[in-house]
């Protein structure tokens, strides 16, 4: 990584290297248990199109699939994510098994960095409106992590959290090996 921003430096092409396909061991998925707001999701869905994350959502929605700010949120971007809307989060350990879950909430008690993620990583979320089920941060407490923030303040936006995770666990897993090349507009 030092060395490709080094170059771009000496050749002042100021953009920034970006990730090309995941590595073999790049095993992440996203979980969102009944997200309320289109356009998060929507946003979620291209993040995981961007990064080759495999997408569930899961439950009842606060939008229909077919809401058009869902659609727009996730722009021209859907072709490339790999998603589906399950009814339980039971629905989703069955088809990974062996898969590590890892509850985001401002609940937690450890933070997002304070592990190391394993290959088959799931990071599940919670609603915009009441996150996820406190029995759940309770039950799995080990597995509970959480973005730290400034006392008093309620919680990040869903997308954004995602973002955070997600870009620490492929940081983990794949390092600066994932990092090639250059170019790409990472803002629009």
């Amino acid at each position: 990584m030092v060395l490709l921003v080094a170059d771009a430096l000496k050749t002042n092409d100021r953009t920034t290297p970006e990730f090309t396909r995941p590595p073999a061991g790049h095993q992440l998925a996203v979980v969102l248990v009944e997200p309320q707001i289109p356009q998060n999701a929507g946003n979620i869905a291209r993040l995981c199109a961007c990064t080759a994350t495999e997408l569930f959502v899961v439950g009842q929605l606060g939008f229909r699939l077919s809401d058009r700010q869902f659609e727009r949120a996730g722009l021209d971007y859907w072709q490339d994510v790999s998603w589906q809307h399950v009814a339980d989060f039971k629905d989703v350990l069955a088809q990974k098994p062996g898969w590590t879950p890892y509850f985001l909430s401002t609940k937690a008690k450890q933070t997002y960095t304070a592990i190391a993620y394993p290959t088959k990583s799931l990071l599940v979320f919670g609603s915009e409106t009441h996150g996820l089920p406190a029995w759940l941060i309770d039950q799995y407490a080990a597995n509970s992590l959480r973005i730290p923030m400034l006392e008093g303040q309620r919680s990040l936006n869903l997308s954004n959290s995602v973002s955070i995770v997600l870009y620490e666990a492929m940081r983990q897993l794949a390092g600066s090996a994932q990092l090639a090349g250059s170019g790409g507009n990472q803002t629009s």
